[in-house]
């Protein structure tokens, strides 16, 4: 008997364990010690009691990790704090968009409004920057064209992929383009491989993105969870913290003014299974920032940069084009990306140096991931066969003041990126940024560190390998400088003009002590008088004022040919 009591001492102990592990409470701990007991009493020698535990345990265990329980757990230590996972039933229904759909922005169309309503999307424009009156019309679950190409429909997949977390940063967006964003999400990623969204709150003062939005996202049975930052943080560290949050394989950035396009998620998957240390990004599709018409993807191009350390989109040149065997599936290695939608391997996301969490609010942090990744032995690649939908829109909705009142955070985080990763190449930077060069960026010893740790090459190896067709103003050219005019203090000077809108009419200025960007040309080793993309031409037409006896012509700012850039 005394045996007996011994072993039913330790099964209540078991007992007892699991129920504290399940936090049900004292008062279910002693009902179960009182009927183990009770039941002993009547035990003797029957074998009965054995097996009527093991089932009552069975029962507990199962009953409490069933998923129809609400209960909410905190997460482990390795988790963000700030966000708790539930366990609940999906309420949202993912539509079939085999069926035919109507209503106001279906198939990816523009949304039509009545004159009063054009009349407030215009006005509101002026603050989202988007056209919130006819997004408004929209339905979260709206359809879209599928944009791949038939190669991209048919290619397959392997059925093992690793499962997504998907990070959404949003400050005081308009509500119904960060619903469309999350619905998107879900309706056309396989729920097997989306293992979470998270919404980065990035301390959004608007009500309804509050408590609303939280009660509007528990349909979606705790997959979408929402992280709120107690202070405003900036994209960047934003990410961060999602990041830090997140517990799928893969990590998937989005804006959240997305619509995710008919299988998205496989192809991106598919890389970075096959390649642990390619940070990939889908095919960006323009959305219209005023009808909200889906307007579908560009021509294949690549990301790289000006001197002035700002994205842009150049062709692919032709190295890139006879690497891909299949131009219709085949990843793009891109020197560049534009930062806002990426996916990364998790681990290796943070084993590159993850997002410089001394850079502030927005800007620069696309290069800089760029550049570094590059270097220190991973690939940049953009896919073909992801097709994300983006709104472009013109200006920015909130607050983009950095730290300390700071006005220019693209130009501070940029002097960040060009002094850990761009050694001497940096003096071009400064060349359109001299007003930096004395300017106090912050300590610069932990990136710089990681840049050794990780063993990474020098930025003229990026420049030699991966963008080789860069045209280096200073390298390899006959002269570099202001072009002044004999006998005077004028020199050519493109007045500011923007040289990615078109052909430019260069005119005369005083010259600048120094020199100014605007100022300074490179005459090229084919006696071309140039700039980064673009080379001086004279229009042969006469300008109007000019006179017979002294003709005068405009000198012009033209798009480089190919065969010159490369």
């Amino acid at each position: 008997m005394l045996s007996s009591s011994v072993a039913f001492l330790k099964v209540e102990l078991i007992v007892h364990e699991v129920l504290d592990v399940l936090t049900v409470g004292s008062v279910v701990v002693v009902m179960m010690r009182s009927l183990i007991w009770r039941l002993a009493l009547y035990r003797r020698k029957s074998r009965f009691l054995d097996t009527f535990v093991a089932i009552v345990l069975l029962f507990i265990i199962y009953a409490f990790f069933s998923p129809k329980w609400e209960e909410t757990f905190e997460v482990d230590d390795l988790r963000h704090p700030a966000v708790k996972m539930k366990q609940r039933k999906m309420v949202h229904v993912i539509p079939n968009y085999l069926l035919p759909r109507e209503g106001p922005g279906e198939k990816g169309e523009a949304v039509d409004l009545s004159p009063r309503e054009a009349a407030l999307g215009r006005d509101q424009m002026k603050t989202w920057f988007m056209n919130v009156v006819a997004s408004d019309k929209i339905s979260p679950d709206r359809s879209i064209p599928d944009s791949r190409s038939e190669a991209c429909i048919a290619k397959q997949y392997d059925k093992e992929l690793p499962n997504a977390s998907v990070v959404i940063i949003f400050t005081d967006e308009a509500w119904s383009p960060l619903l469309r964003t999350v619905h998107s999400v879900i309706n056309r990623s396989p729920l097997h491989l989306l293992h979470e969204v998270i919404l980065v709150d990035d301390f959004s003062q608007r009500e309804e993105l509050k408590g609303k939005l939280d009660s509007y996202m528990e349909r979606f049975g705790g997959v979408v969870h929402v992280l709120r930052l107690k202070e405003r943080q900036g994209l960047i560290r934003a990410k961060l913290e999602g990041a830090k949050a997140a517990r799928g394989e893969v990590l998937v950035f989005l804006d959240s003014h997305c619509e995710a396009n008919q299988g998205w998620l496989e192809p991106l998957l598919q890389r970075i299974k096959d390649k642990r240390s390619a940070v990939v990004c889908p095919t960006i599709d323009a959305i219209s920032d005023s009808t909200m018409q889906y307007l579908g993807g560009r021509s294949a191009g690549i990301g790289t940069f000006w001197w002035s350390l700002h994205f842009k989109m150049d062709p692919l040149p032709r190295h890139e084009i006879e690497r891909r065997k299949n131009p219709q599936t085949d990843p793009i290695m891109s020197p560049t990306m534009a930062g806002g939608l990426l996916a990364a391997n998790r681990e290796y996301f943070f084993e590159v140096g993850g997002y410089d969490p001394g850079m502030d609010i927005w800007g620069g942090e696309n290069l800089e991931i760029s550049f570094r990744v590059w270097m220190c032995g991973g690939s940049i690649e953009f896919i073909p066969c992801s097709h994300v939908g983006h709104i472009f829109r013109a200006g920015h909705p909130y607050n983009m003041t950095g730290r300390g009142g700071n006005l220019d955070v693209h130009g501070t985080n940029s002097k960040r990126l060009a002094e850990v990763w761009m050694d001497d190449y940096k003096r071009l930077f400064y060349v359109h940024r001299m007003g930096l060069v004395d300017t106090d960026v912050g300590d610069l010893s932990e990136r710089k560190a990681l840049r050794q740790r990780l063993r990474c090459k020098s930025f003229g190896w990026y420049l030699n390998n991966v963008i080789p067709e860069k045209f280096i103003p200073d390298e390899g050219v006959k002269a570099y400088g202001s072009v002044r005019g004999a006998g005077s203090q004028l020199c050519l000077d493109t007045l500011q003009r923007l040289e990615n809108k078109g052909t430019v009419v260069l005119g005369i200025y005083s010259c600048q002590s120094g020199g100014s960007s605007s100022q300074m040309f490179s005459l090229s080793a084919n006696d071309e008088l140039r700039r980064e993309t673009t080379c001086v031409d004279i229009d042969m037409k006469r300008r109007a004022d000019s006179q017979e006896s002294e003709p005068r012509y405009n000198a012009l700012l033209v798009e480089c040919s190919r065969e010159r850039i490369v």
